[in-house]
């Protein structure tokens, strides 16, 4: 039995999806979801942006779901897939200006503003630990 490409990527991209779903990260998948939601949201949003390299994996995801045991949290978390759904992607990067594409990559926003950004090279060379205390901080100080 054959399976198609996009379905394989499908299954095996899930898990890391999941990952992020199962702490109550909401996906955005289209552009106009992103474009609906992001900018108009009120209070504070966490904004991952998931990907399936090994530095999101072994750092990103675990050091998010960390930091989101923090007294202190932000009202609304959300996610998008590099590399994935390309165009919500595309579309949500827009809105971390002036920072180029980065994945994976976690934004935080305040009312639809862009008020903290980690990079990529924020991500790669750091454990999963140091992620969740930056992030700890940013919402004690941010989030309130």
């Amino acid at each position: 039995m054959s399976m198609s490409f996009n379905q394989y990527m499908k299954d095996s991209i899930q898990p890391m999806r999941d990952d992020l779903t199962s702490i109550g990260f909401q996906e955005l998948l289209t552009p106009d979801e992103v474009e609906a939601t992001l900018p108009a949201v009120k209070g504070t949003s966490l904004v991952v942006v998931n990907s399936v390299c090994g530095c999101a994996a072994g750092q990103c995801r675990p050091g998010v779901a960390q930091a989101l045991q923090n007294e202190i949290l932000p009202d609304h978390l959300f996610t998008v897939f590099a590399g994935q759904e390309k165009e919500a992607t595309a579309k949500a990067r827009e809105y971390f200006a002036p920072y180029p594409p980065s994945s994976p990559s976690i934004a935080l926003m305040k009312d639809g503003e862009l008020v903290h950004f980690i990079e990529r090279h924020g991500v790669e060379d750091r454990s999963a630990a140091e992620i969740a205390a930056e992030l700890k901080d940013v919402f004690n100080r941010l989030c309130q």
